[in-house]
């Protein structure tokens, strides 16, 4: 799967997470729960 570039900024904030959920690449934080971003 190609990785949009907004997913790629927010995996390098602290905190943040690249979970596969049901086919789908979420970026979910823990730190900043605002930072959620999804593809596909």
């Amino acid at each position: 799967m190609k990785v949009r570039n907004s997913i790629r900024s927010m995996k390098n904030k602290p905190g943040a997470q690249v979970v596969r959920r049901r086919g789908r690449l979420y970026v979910i934080n823990k730190k900043e729960p605002r930072f959620k971003t999804r593809q596909g």
